[in-house]
Order: C-alpha cells, then structure tokens, then sequence
C-alpha cells in the first residue's frame, strides 16, 4: 500500500512534516510512503519515506500510483485551513495528522546528518576557538518591500542589544539572506537547508524566531530560545525550547483586514499593536534565558542521528 503526503509552502513546514511521517508509519509500518514536496532536502537520509517527488516533477504519476492501485492513500489536504487550526485547537503536527485519521503521540521533527556532512561543512564553519551561536532574526519570502516583519521578526535593536552582549564569548553565525536586515558584530551566513542544519547542530546556543531554523532545531534536539509574536508555541513550537512570548499589546489594532489570524504575517502597518517596537520584547529577559541555556556536550559522532 502506498500513502503519498502532499505539503505545500515554506520549508519549515516541510522539517514539521517529517514529524507526520513519522506518526503515519507508526500506523501503517507496512506502506511505502511517498512525499510530494518543493523541499526534498529536508528528507534525505529518512528512512521512513520511501520516495520524495518535486511538485514540478510528477511525470508519469497518475501510471506510477494511481493506476490500478486502489489501495493508495492521499494525504492531501491543507492543515491551515482545518477548522481546528484555525481556532488553535492543536498543534500543527496534531492537526495535520488528525485530518487524516493518523493517531498523534506527540511525534517531533527529525532530521539525517551523515558525519560527511558534519565534518565536511562543519569544517569551515570554524573562524576561531569561541563557541557557536546561532541567530535567525527575520523570515519570510525573498524580496520582500519591508524588510521587516513585525508579527514574526525581531526588532532590530532588540536583536543587536543581544548580539552585543555575546560577541565577546561567541562567534555569532546570522542566518540571513542578502535582502534581510544586517547586525553588527555577526557573521552572515546564507547557504543551502543542509549546510545551515549543520550549523544548527554544531552551535551551543540559538536564538530563532518561528521560522524553519526552530523547527531544524527541534528535529536535532536542540534546545533554543524562540520568539513569538503573532503565531503560538503551541500551534507551531516545540515544549523542548524556551519559547519567550511577546508583550501584550499595547495599542488597539486596526484589524479590518485580518481572515484567518489576528495579524497577517507581512506586518500591515496598521496592525501595528505597540506604540514603538522597543516594547515587543524585553532584551535583558532574552539575555536572561541564553544564559541560562546549556546544550550537552555531544561529540561529533552523537550528532548524526540515524533515522530507524
């Protein structure tokens, strides 16, 4: 029996779906699962995942698994559009799993490092003998006219006030496209989902807002500090991080354009619910919680995690 996954969107909801393949071959350990994806990295080395197909490269799909074969699940639905998602009644994982008649236990994100990979990008990574720390400050898509989100990116000043308080102790790796908002005393870092995955594993410390560095982080087992504004820990987080919550509002929102969440992700000025952006987050309260994050010491071979 086959069961092809179907996932639409960014990549992060990619590394979060891997956390629903897991929770289908639980049920049915028996099928071949096949995945349909714009993201196909995010499943190399996953053994539970039988094929990964390109939504541009479906040649010959109705012959392949349709055909003949009655048996053949399709999980296709969209998660963010189920009622249940919509009300916040669950996490994505949860959701998306229920939708399909998949029992959920609490499945997490997981991702395959072979120790290539580690040794080979990791190797560079190293600039001196200061520990890593990773930083995702903004997200979304490519090009974009604002460059900053409010609903979903950390303010500017926020972020530098806690790049400068551990410069000093750490190499303070940005990830960040060349279109994204630049801080000092960071090194910028774009590269390819695997390549910043090792990075993830390599680091001691993260700071990441929801974006897919928090869920990479979750399916390494990382532990990080991630910063929420508009969407919930709970719907789309991970209990193993310290999720640092934004302040309440403080100003009443314009929200005559709002549909399906309270804010749209592309941060309409209008939306705006404080009246300057210093007072989203506290800094010292992120400083706080870095520091008093410990991450393991794991050798580099505890790191490639084998998928079963």
């Amino acid at each position: 029996m086959k069961i092809i996954l179907k996932i639409d969107g960014g990549i992060g909801k990619s590394v979060a779906a891997t956390a629903v393949c897991k929770a289908i071959k639980a049920q049915y350990p028996d099928s071949k699962l096949i995945v349909i994806t714009g993201y196909p990295e995010v499943f190399d080395g996953n053994k539970k995942v039988y094929e990964v197909l390109r939504h541009n490269e479906l040649n010959y799909f109705w012959r392949n698994n349709i055909q003949g074969q009655e048996d053949t699940l399709f999980f296709f639905q969209e998660p963010y559009l189920a009622t249940d998602f919509i009300h916040r009644r669950g996490h994505l994982v949860k959701v998306w799993c229920d939708m399909n008649g998949i029992k959920y236990n609490g499945e997490l994100p997981e991702l395959a490092l072979t120790h290539k990979e580690l040794t080979s990008y990791g190797g560079n990574l190293k600039q001196s003998n200061k520990p890593i720390m990773v930083l995702q400050s903004n997200g979304g898509l490519p090009n974009q006219t604002d460059k900053y989100s409010w609903p979903r990116d950390l303010p500017l000043a926020t972020a530098q006030k806690v790049v400068d308080a551990f410069a000093p102790q750490y190499n303070i790796f940005h990830i960040r496209r060349p279109d994204q908002l630049p801080l000092q005393n960071t090194i910028p870092v774009t590269a390819e989902f695997r390549q910043l995955a090792v990075l993830i594993a390599m680091s001691e410390k993260r700071l990441l807002i929801d974006s897919f560095a928090q869920h990479t982080a979750a399916a390494l087992g990382k532990q990080s500090v991630v910063c929420w504004i508009a969407n919930v820990p709970s719907q789309f987080g991970y209990e193993m991080h310290n999720n640092i919550i934004a302040t309440p509002p403080t100003v009443e929102p314009e929200l005559r354009g709002a549909v399906l969440s309270m804010y749209n992700t592309n941060g309409p000025e209008k939306e705006f619910p404080y009246n300057n952006e210093d007072e989203i987050f506290d800094a010292d309260k992120i400083i706080a919680a870095l520091q008093a994050s410990q991450q393991p010491k794991e050798d580099t071979k505890k790191k490639v995690k084998e998928l079963a």
